[in-house]
């Protein structure tokens, strides 16, 4: 570990060194003139290892406002295909002042557990409008169950849709294909048009869709939650997401185009 952070430093260093020397000078250093120079970094950073760490947390600070920036940009650029896409499912108010949008997996255990939380925050707050984003992360189980759910979407919303996300989610045992067709036929689905609505193109484009804003938005996991501009990983709880919810009601409040 500490021969790849030496190494690390060593190029980084020698990265801003070279030009430095050619500024400097007519030509670029020579192959011993560059062996002296790791040998002087290499002896320093021996006798002062504690910089490896300061520049390691440097680096890890540096990285992690990078990715706030790039997530930041990707808010701006897809905020309709976020909040308002027509692939989407929307439960609680849809006319709500804040919105919670949820990537979640059918065969998610913390997804499971955080189920009870946004079923109590819509029984509690009528002006809650929660978004969910299939994001089938699991194995081929969940992308079976999802495309069930994606096309259930095309005939039922609303209560009905609410039936079947709670029970399928909130089910024992692994979700399947089998399973979500065994729940949308509780529910009263038409079972025909199922079938064929699951071989619909918009089927495949609803979870490309959602799969490419958890890429842009640095979502690698389940369940995440977007809340105003906020990105809440994992299953947080209830009061946080309160907690969250009513920042992001005082922000959309200034300014709606957050949400």
């Amino acid at each position: 570990m500490l021969t790849r952070m030496i190494a690390a430093t060593l190029a980084a260093f020698l990265a801003f060194a070279a030009p430095a020397a050619a500024q400097s000078s007519a030509t670029p250093p020579t192959a011993d003139e560059r062996q002296r120079i790791e040998t002087i970094v290499r002896e320093y950073l021996l006798r002062n290892p504690e910089i490896l760490q300061e520049a390691l947390v440097e680096l890890e600070k540096r990285q992690a406002q990078a990715e706030d920036r790039a997530r930041a940009e990707a808010f701006n650029a897809n905020r309709d295909a976020l909040y308002r896409s027509p692939n989407q499912v929307v439960l609680g108010n849809p006319n709500g002042d804040v919105t919670l949008v949820e990537f979640f997996d059918y065969n998610c255990g913390f997804c499971k557990r955080a189920l009870p939380d946004t079923v109590e925050l819509l029984r509690a707050d009528p002006r809650i409008r929660l978004v969910l984003k299939d994001f089938p992360v699991l194995g081929p189980g969940s992308v079976e169950a999802a495309q069930v759910a994606v096309a259930l979407k095309m005939q039922v919303q609303g209560a009905k849709y609410y039936e079947f996300h709670q029970k399928l989610l909130g089910g024992r045992g692994q979700a399947t294909g089998a399973r979500a067709l065994e729940v949308a036929r509780e529910i009263g689905a038409d079972m025909d048009r199922l079938q064929r609505d699951m071989r619909s193109p918009q089927v495949r484009d609803t979870l490309a869709e959602n799969a490419r804003l958890a890429e842009l938005l640095r979502i690698n996991g389940t369940p995440t939650y977007i809340v105003g501009d906020e990105v809440v990983v994992g299953a947080v709880g209830l009061d946080r997401l309160r907690e969250n919810i009513i920042r992001a009601r005082a922000t959309c409040a200034r300014q709606p185009n957050v949400c």
